[in-house]
């Protein structure tokens, strides 16, 4: 059984279809929910991140009005962004790798199969090396792998 963020999430890109925003109530959100409005902030503020391919417009007053607006972009804005977001000293950790992949993915940047061999190269079973220095080392990886990727994909067009 999901659980209620599992629900909301589920429910706000169901809601959401394939338009670029969504605005709701938070209020009316979690009433509907019979939630605290904090679960809605909680599912929003994890669930709905850049890495992920989102931000969030938020004004306060009147129920509170949210809105999801879904980043749409090129692959050299994508990777653009990797570099642009990430501290090179302290690199990439999985979880935040595999949510710029899962994104990469879903806006056919990159295929399903390209993420997930990715992915496996970046986990920390694969990557045999100091803790200290693992992060910035599949930053490395990352990267070069997405840039040879864009290229290929380039070439195929």
């Amino acid at each position: 059984m999901a659980n209620i963020s599992d629900i909301i999430e589920a429910f706000l890109l169901d809601t959401m279809g394939n338009n670029e925003k969504l605005t709701l109530s938070r209020n009316e959100l979690a009433s509907y929910f019979s939630c605290a409005p904090s679960q809605i902030n909680y599912v929003l503020t994890t669930r709905f991140t850049p890495e992920r391919g989102y931000i969030i417009e938020s004004r306060r007053g009147g129920g509170g009005s949210i809105t999801v607006v879904r980043l749409s972009q090129t692959p050299e804005e994508a990777y653009g962004e990797i570099l642009g977001t990430v501290n090179e000293n302290d690199g990439i950790s999985f979880a935040k790798a595999s949510q710029l992949l899962d994104r990469m993915c879903r806006d056919a940047i990159i295929s399903e199969r390209e993420s997930e061999i990715v992915k496996t190269v970046l986990s920390d079973k694969a990557l045999i090396a100091p803790t200290v220095i693992k992060d910035r080392l599949r930053l490395n990886i990352l990267k070069s792998v997405l840039l040879q990727l864009l290229r290929m994909n380039g070439e195929e067009d």
